[in-house]
């Protein structure tokens, strides 16, 4: 009998947009007003799917709308995005998804994603010019010998910068670029690719469930709440040392079980086909690192650190991320000397071998568009807003903490989901006699756990660039994610007590 094989990360965001296309049959629809600040006009613009009307832009009309937020938030541009306005939800007509919105939605995700699929593409692009140049494999050989012996110390480094690229500036989609450079350096320190993934991934993904100022998600989630951002800081920063210390250990724990013996591996099966993926097969450990071999990498790392200065600092988004890696390809093909001719064929295979990964993104893009469409996602959101009342407020909190983590499901968005959901969500910390600051950072952490397992957020992407089913993925991180839960969940208790 033929062995099932587990599904591919495709078919697996089909099968769930499938499944959202039933909800919207069986989830009542119904919306929130929502209202947004218009710079050019100097107006807020209060919306719902039946009109919109223009409002003055002050603190009055916010108080009359029940949002506890500053004026000088929306003026300043901290809220950009439209919030949704507290008690104004209503049950609209149905709107159903047929097989025809089915069809037609990956297609939308594609188009709408397209900002992070091309920032992928070019990505996947310079990696191949990259490659051409041998720079790589120069550089593994030389951090292969200078690493001898304390090759843990990779997996500390890189899960430590990476959270700290997390918990700072959001660094989430900017890591598709990281696996195809770094995933080598781990198989050539004797771990397996699961080692290096689980570094990228799970660096971020804690950095970003435990952001400290990070402006996507809890500077903006705070500024929606109607609170300074420092509040509750301390017990961020408490998180992110106790998870990210948390996580290292397992890393190393899993990491030094394989080195010791391969066959421990959870991808052990796939050995030889990811070390030909890679290029461990034919990666040319003679090459010597020569001085334009080195100024090659140093111009292919200051990509990654103009990137990083100018979200940080320059508002920067994706299309200045994008253009910042072609201009570093083409800067490394006139450094490497590589004909015109061969640069465009060889820059096509790289941006083609990440092509799969950008269809994945639009697909889970498209699940997002259906749920909108159908009018299921604020009817999600209201009535996980009145089943609060009355509680326990330790139970309350950890309560929010696994709404979060289902509402993640159906808005991936840390940005999207801080603006729809504060405004609403906030005031229920009053009823109960806790801070503010707890809905913030329940909001974070749920969804930081649940991302780390949740298909609509960026982990099958990640996979298919490794090349390692979801199945493994799970059997990997399931344990862990079961302590980080149980962890968060028991400061949260001691944090409103």
């Amino acid at each position: 009998m033929r062995k099932l094989k587990f599904p591919t990360a495709q078919t697996i965001l089909i099968v769930i947009a499938i499944i959202v296309t039933v909800l919207t049959w069986l989830i009542p629809a119904g919306k929130y007003d929502t209202l947004v600040y218009n710079t050019a006009s100097d107006t807020f613009l209060k919306s719902s799917l039946e009109k919109s009307i223009e409002l003055p832009a002050t603190q009055e009309t916010l108080d009359k709308l029940d949002i506890i937020i500053p004026i000088k938030k929306f003026l300043d541009g901290d809220i950009y995005k439209p919030i949704a306005i507290p008690n104004t939800y209503k049950e609209l007509a149905p709107r159903p998804q047929g097989l025809a919105e089915l069809v037609k939605s990956p297609i939308k995700g594609i188009i709408a994603a397209s900002d992070i699929i091309f920032l992928i593409l070019i990505i996947g692009g310079l990696i191949g010019i990259m490659n051409l140049t041998g720079a790589f494999d120069a550089g593994i050989s030389w951090m292969s010998k200078i690493l001898k012996g304390r090759e843990y110390i990779l997996i500390i480094l890189v899960t430590t910068l990476i959270a700290a690229g997390g918990t700072t500036f959001g660094l989430a989609e900017e890591t598709m670029a990281f696996y195809p450079i770094l995933i080598p350096v781990f198989l050539a320190a004797k771990y397996d690719a699961m080692v290096g993934l689980a570094c990228i991934f799970l660096g971020s993904g804690i950095g970003s469930m435990c952001s400290t100022i990070n402006p996507f998600s809890t500077i903006i989630a705070s500024d929606a709440a109607g609170i300074n951002w420092t509040t509750g800081l301390e017990n961020r920063l408490i998180m992110l040392f106790i998870c990210l210390l948390i996580t290292i250990v397992y890393i190393l724990r899993y990491a030094k079980r394989v080195k010791a013996d391969p066959s421990k591996s959870l991808v052990y099966d796939q050995k030889q086909e990811l070390e030909e993926l890679f290029g461990l097969k034919t990666m040319n450990t003679t090459t010597k690192f020569t001085h334009r071999l080195r100024l090659i990498i140093v111009v292919f790392s200051l990509c990654f650190v103009v990137m990083i200065v100018g979200v940080s600092f320059l508002d920067w988004w994706f299309v200045e991320m994008t253009a910042t890696f072609l201009v570093g390809a083409i800067v490394i093909g006139f450094i490497a000397k590589i004909r015109e001719s061969v640069f465009v064929e060889e820059f096509a295979k790289g941006a083609a071998s990440l092509l799969s990964v950008a269809f994945i993104v639009g697909i889970a893009r498209g699940i997002t568009i259906l749920m909108e469409d159908g009018l299921i996602s604020d009817t999600i959101l209201y009535h996980a807003s009145t089943i609060t009342e009355g509680m326990n407020k330790g139970v309350f909190t950890n309560f929010m903490l696994f709404i979060y983590g289902g509402l993640s499901f159906f808005m991936p968005s840390s940005s999207g989901m801080a603006v729809l959901t504060m405004p609403i969500m906030s005031p229920l910390a009053d009823t109960v006699n806790i801070g503010r600051e707890s809905i913030v950072n329940t909001y974070q952490f749920g969804m930081g756990l649940f991302y780390l397992i949740n298909p609509t957020s960026l982990i099958l992407a990640a996979l298919a660039i490794v090349k390692i089913g979801f199945n493994k993925w799970l059997k990997f991180i399931m344990p862990l994610l079961l302590i980080l839960l149980i962890t968060v969940m028991i400061f949260l208790t001691i944090s409103v007590y």
